[in-house]
């Protein structure tokens, strides 16, 4: 294979990846879904399995209407059953009325799976594929044919497993797709497999669909490539059933990057992270921070002397950040030095000198702030608080006299209430104020926003939009330290807090005056400017 063949990347986000614990996609999610895929360019979008669900069929049905400019869209299903003709058998007709160009269907290539889950003949098994392969190439464009199981079909009965590929490369199938079902093959045996099908096979255009059981679908399907495949599929993130479908933004990156492969459109690979985020809050999934090319730790460095060269133009990124989307982060930890610190106080436009006193203070500050239990990784609002602080540019908005929580549940069967009052100091003037909540933190930030609202009523445009709790030495048990880390957003922009006590009322306490001062202080600046 030529070095610049294009490769052409299917996407099962949708189908396959909807199959992994906790995904449910509604209809409308799958519509957006789709649209975006087509606006990312991804060559083929497999929508779902008509027949198989009222879901899918509403899909598809919708699906009639909207027209894709860059991706095909394509339905996915099974060969025919057993003893049935195809042209009579309704599944193969849902995928008919599904009214797309392109169907891929799924049919075994393992002799135990024929037996034992079909529970037909290996002859009968042959013939279901390629008539339903015949059949469906009368009506629409491509047919792909994902032989299930090929792999270990191939090591257990590799004659079978081959007869499988030709039924329906005979009849017409433009793509043979080899499946590795339970993810459990290994690069180096998948390599030669695909090497001998493409030797038996030399006119058939081979496809590759991992699964990552074994850690192994992104390495597998580029391995499957480098011997002849010139179709991958998979999905955006890696989900999929068990522990997942070979991820494509690894592989489309891998492809472009590293390997020389045409895919896609020219500027896919600058929408890598944003296509990554975007099917995640879809799916309502919190992003895996480390995962490679797009995760938001992916290009962020800690180690002081591994920032310090970062900082002097010294690799330690194995491609660009802004190639796909993403971006270098500095982190502020014990582990970093006064390059870390300085670097970082740029960000936010603070010039500071990384050998004057302020920055070794700052550096020292959280330094022991982290031994005590706190982390700026990912509270980068607190870390600002505590910039201004060591510059002098920090105002505080007011004093804290004292709060009391009260949770009271009066029956079995009754919701407990939660009351907040508290008393604090601001330009001189005191305010008690008392507020309900669903739990201690809404109460508390309910009572603190009815005190700042008359002097600070910038704050009614501020709300927290996530709280978090990570005991840190669990070793203590029920005496342990707690983390809480606040995210808050006010419309245009969002910030994370971080607060740290063994009373975990105490702790949110922290992140949350912290969160409000910082957002004030934050609308303070925008007006100046």
């Amino acid at each position: 294979m030529s070095a610049q063949q294009r490769i052409e990347i299917y996407d099962t986000t949708l189908r396959d990846g909807s199959q992994g614990e906790g995904i449910s996609f509604s209809v409308e999610d799958k519509i957006r879904i789709a649209r975006k895929l087509d606006e990312f360019g991804m060559d083929y979008i497999e929508g779902g399995w008509p027949g198989s669900n009222p879901k899918d069929e509403a899909f598809f049905e919708r699906m009639k209407s909207i027209s894709l400019k860059r991706s095909v869209l394509t339905a996915f299903g099974s060969t025919r059953r057993p003893g049935v003709k195809a042209e009579e058998d309704s599944q193969l007709q849902k995928l008919l009325d599904a009214k797309v160009s392109v169907i891929c269907i799924v049919g075994k290539a393992w002799e135990e799976q024929v037996t034992s889950a079909l529970r037909t003949s290996l002859e009968e098994n042959l013939a279901m594929i390629g008539e339903s392969v015949d059949y469906l190439k009368k009506h629409v464009d491509k047919v792909f044919y994902d032989a299930e199981h090929f792999f270990d079909g191939y090591k257990a009965h590799p004659d079978y497993a081959i007869s499988c590929l030709r039924a329906a490369l005979e009849s017409g199938a433009d793509r043979l797709v080899m499946c590795d079902t339970n993810g459990g093959t290994l690069p180096q045996d998948l390599g030669g497999i695909v090497r001998n099908v493409r030797a038996m096979l030399p006119l058939a255009q081979i496809g590759i669909h991992t699964h990552n059981d074994s850690e192994c679908a992104e390495a597998n399907a580029l391995t499957a490539i480098l011997e002849g495949a010139m179709h991958v599929q998979g999905t955006i993130n890696g989900y999929g059933e068990r522990c997942g479908n070979c991820n494509l933004i690894p592989v489309i990156a891998a492809l472009r990057l590293k390997m020389g492969y045409d895919c896609l459109y020219p500027d896919a690979l600058q929408h890598l992270t944003g296509i990554s985020q975007y099917i995640d809050e879809v799916a309502n999934l919190i992003p895996d921070s480390r995962r490679p090319y797009v995760g938001k730790s992916a290009f962020a460095h800690k180690g002081g002397l591994h920032t310090d060269a970062v900082l002097k133009g010294a690799s330690y990124e194995h491609v660009e950040p802004k190639l796909v989307g993403n971006s270098r982060r500095v982190l502020v930890s014990e582990l970093a030095g006064s390059s870390s610190i300085s670097s970082k106080a740029a960000e936010y436009g603070f010039d500071l000198n990384r050998k004057s006193p302020e920055a070794r203070a700052l550096l020292q500050s959280v330094t022991e702030r982290e031994h005590a239990g706190y982390s700026f990784e990912g509270a980068e609002g607190s870390f600002e608080l505590l910039m201004m602080q060591s510059v002098g540019s920090y105002r505080k908005l007011f004093d804290l006299i004292g709060f009391r929580c009260i949770v009271e549940k009066r029956g079995a069967n009754e919701e407990p209430i939660t009351e907040a009052t508290i008393k604090i100091e601001v330009s001189g003037e005191v305010r008690l104020t008392v507020a309900e909540g669903d739990g201690p933190v809404h109460a508390l930030d309910g009572a603190l926003r009815k005190a700042l609202l008359e002097f600070y009523p910038e704050l009614a445009g501020i709300r927290l939009t996530d709280f978090k709790v990570r005991v840190i030495n669990m070793q203590e048990g029920t005496a342990a330290k707690v983390r809480v880390i606040i995210d808050s957003a006010d419309g245009d922009d969002t910030w994370s807090t971080v607060g740290v006590s063994t009373n975990i009322i105490e702790a949110s306490w922290y992140a949350l005056s912290d969160s409000v001062v910082y957002g004030l202080l934050r609308c303070e600046n925008q007006k100046k400017k």
